[in-house]
């Protein structure tokens, strides 16, 4: 029997399927476009991705690992500071990739 190797195991990867992933996505991307500040829909996209992959109605992927990471760092302040500029900006940007990957997730 033939063993996958690593990177097989990941193309052959099957999205989420069904009504539960469909409206866990559908959230997601409610959150990612809503008018607002970008890092406070960040904040709303990570929570709506957490919930998901906790319910089980979306399988966590490297990349959207990878992004929520990075997502989090850009979202770090300390007690009393706000995020400026720079953590929009890269929120923004997080989050287009994000949003293109989900339907792999």
């Amino acid at each position: 029997m033939r063993r996958p190797s690593p990177r097989n195991a990941e193309i052959e990867r099957v999205a989420s399927r069904g009504p539960r992933a469909e409206e866990a996505r559908a959230a997601i991307r409610e959150a990612i476009a809503a008018k607002g500040h970008a890092t406070a829909n960040a904040q709303r996209a990570v929570e709506r991705l957490d919930e998901a992959f906790a319910t089980g109605a979306l399988q966590r992927t490297p990349f959207i690992e990878q992004a929520l990471g990075d997502l989090r760092v850009a979202l770090e302040r300390d007690e009393g500071q706000k995020l400026g500029g720079k953590s929009a900006e890269a929120s923004r940007f997080i989050l287009r990739a994000i949003d293109r990957m989900l339907d792999e997730a």
